[in-house]
């Protein structure tokens, strides 16, 4: 694990293949996700803050909810539900957020975004005043998992599309894999990427991943892993 500041309030936390991000303003800190390997985040956040902390998660993949279960509620799409009790058969009461909403941790207010697509109830967040987009895993340069139930690349593009129309709100975006930070210049070149694999033109390698079979497809930005029938 390695921890470095982002500025004056903003921590980046790496964990293995993954990062989450700990965001303080006057009144409160808010975690976005708690980890793959480590289960113990609210710990580590009261190392660097001595404000009160509470949890977003961006979606329920087993790397980004390390630590949930150690906090008494948590913030999370009403969408990613089934993914988070179900498919990770985690527990936990959640408030649920949409796209719009937010969240205000004094003098620092973070819009949610919704991005379906990686999964139904990814989100990203938007650090208004700071201009910078907390991406999760669907806005990155890394391997984008788009294969197994709920994953939906048309969706994910219309995600894409919607995000590109907003991209004058944020001048650095910080995802939870891959290159740390990346330019908006990023979106556009995904959603032609998930696009061009809609349409048949791309189709990658057919390669067997834990097990599995999956079609890996290198769109230049970002490498998506998609199932292996289109």
């Amino acid at each position: 694990m390695e921890i470095s500041k982002l500025n004056a309030n903003t921590w980046k936390i790496e964990d293995g293949g993954v990062r989450f991000f700990l965001l303080s303003g006057a009144r409160r800190a808010l975690l976005i996700d708690s980890g793959m390997t480590v289960n113990n985040a609210d710990e580590i956040a009261k190392t660097l803050t001595d404000l009160p902390v509470s949890l977003l998660t961006t979606h329920a993949d087993p790397d980004h909810i390390g630590s949930a279960d150690r906090f008494d509620g948590f913030y999370m799409h009403p969408s990613e539900a089934t993914n988070y009790y179900k498919s990770a058969r985690r527990r936990g009461s959640f408030t649920p957020v949409w796209d719009g909403s937010v969240i205000d941790l004094g003098d620092r207010e973070l819009e949610v975004i919704h991005m379906p697509g990686h999964t139904p109830g990814s989100v990203t967040v938007l650090d208004r005043a700071g201009r910078a987009l907390y991406g999760g895993a669907p806005v990155q340069d890394g391997n984008i998992f788009m294969f197994g139930p709920q994953r939906e690349l048309h969706a994910y593009a219309a995600s894409m599309a919607r995000l590109e129309s907003m991209s004058d709100r944020f001048d650095f975006i910080f995802p939870s894999h891959g290159t740390c930070p990346v330019t908006p210049d990023i979106i556009p070149a995904l959603k032609i990427g998930a696009e061009r694999i809609i349409s048949g033109e791309l189709n990658g390698n057919t390669v067997e991943f834990h097990g599995t079979k999956i079609r890996r497809i290198n769109v230049g930005a970002a490498t998506f892993l998609c199932d292996a029938e289109p």
